[in-house]
């Protein structure tokens, strides 16, 4: 069932606006991400989508019938609560059925469903259980039943793994994807973690401050970034931003690295007649490096950055360089460390001397006073408008 938000806004009566004219289209059977820091809007658009909220101006469509008022009951979305929302003193086994008694089926449609959907989430054996006896997992796919049992529209979830540890949280995502792969439900789904924004979506939408940033394929958002609010909110490690000026080069762009008049370094690329044209037009510009991008030597050779490893951070299979600027302390604009990411098998010691290279992709270029994306690298290697 197609989802459609237009021109939706949301003040309460103190004055505070929570949505500002969203407008956002999910497809049939897309599952949808909407990821930001607290406070950005993402669960009040949920509510809103669910009839919990009306929408102060704009409407909702679901199937494309206008929903605006329409009791969330006559809806037919299911939402999965942060909290799980289980009756305790019922057992497994009622919490999934009742709201199958309460529109009256018949025991044997009630019977056949309450196997189908156990058998699928492996809770056969949980059914005479109490929600009390039950681990954080065991409860989530409970939570989940209940919403499956269903066979709504729509789900609506709202961040239904942030009570779980690291390792159930993750063998709990991997579950939540095999079951839609399998269903093809249409979902909504609500978090500010961005790795289950990543693994589990078909496209993402950045909120922030009420407004919806950007809407793309997880790949899309994490290559190119539409600002670099969007930029710094996804990936882990964060991506660097550095303040660079730029100048014509034989075609392409020749950026210098630094700040207050400290160079530390220069590297050219390739770039189209229109990024040439919009980086004229300002003298502040920012360039996004993926720490993964960052590319380091022992020795120095042409075009490489002098730099200095302050601190390694083993990761496992990676570690995590926290890299020093001769000269400058904070080289980042927004006063973050500088990242590199090496494989753990490449061997740099803290306080080595060591020489950078910018490598030709993931990278993105911003307009300082904005944030706002200027260019991007195409996959053949030349900066083009993003």
């Amino acid at each position: 069932m197609a989802l459609s938000l237009q021109g939706v806004e949301k003040v309460y009566s103190t004055g505070f606006k929570a949505l500002n004219s969203l407008c956002l289209e999910v497809g049939n059977g897309e599952f949808f991400t909407l990821l930001g820091p607290s406070g950005c809007g993402k669960t009040t658009t949920l509510r809103i989508i669910a009839g919990l909220e009306t929408p102060s101006k704009g409407k909702v469509f679901i199937g494309g019938r206008d929903c605006t008022h329409t009791h969330p009951r006559n809806r037919d979305v299911a939402m999965v609560f942060q909290s799980y929302a289980l009756y305790p003193h019922m057992s497994v086994r009622e919490n999934l059925v009742l709201n199958l008694r309460v529109r009256r089926l018949a025991q044997s449609e009630i019977d056949q469903r309450l196997r189908e959907v156990s058998r699928m989430l492996g809770i056969e054996q949980l059914l005479m259980h109490k929600p009390g006896q039950l681990s954080g997992g065991q409860r989530q796919r409970v939570a989940l039943g209940r919403s499956l049992i269903r066979r709504p529209n729509i789900f609506l979830m709202d961040e239904p793994l942030s009570n779980l540890d690291l390792k159930l949280r993750e063998r709990t995502r991997t579950e939540l994807k095999k079951l839609h792969e399998r269903l093809q439900i249409t979902t909504v789904y609500v978090t500010h973690d961005q790795a289950e924004a990543l693994v589990l979506s078909d496209r993402i939408g950045i909120m922030n401050g009420g407004d919806l940033m950007q809407v793309g394929t997880p790949q899309e958002i994490y290559e190119r970034p539409s600002s670099t609010f969007v930029a710094k909110f996804v990936g882990s490690p964060s991506i660097n931003l550095l303040p660079v000026t730029a100048r014509d080069s034989e075609g392409g762009l020749m950026l210098c690295l630094g700040r207050d008049g400290l160079d530390i370094g220069e590297t050219a690329l390739p770039a189209t007649q229109e990024v040439l044209v919009q980086a004229r037009k300002t003298d502040r510009l920012v360039l996004g490096i993926r720490p993964e991008s960052v590319a380091l030597r022992h020795a120095p050779a042409p075009g490489t950055i002098p730099a200095v490893i302050e601190i390694v951070e083993p990761m496992g299979s990676v570690n995590h360089l926290i890299i020093r600027f001769d000269g400058m302390a904070e080289p980042t604009i927004d006063g973050e460390p500088f990242v590199a990411v090496v494989r753990s098998n490449e061997r740099f010691e803290r306080g080595a001397v060591v020489w950078l290279t910018l490598r030709p992709d993931r990278l993105v270029l911003f307009d300082a006073a904005t944030g706002m994306a200027l260019a991007a690298l195409s996959d053949a290697g030349t900066w083009r408008c993003v």
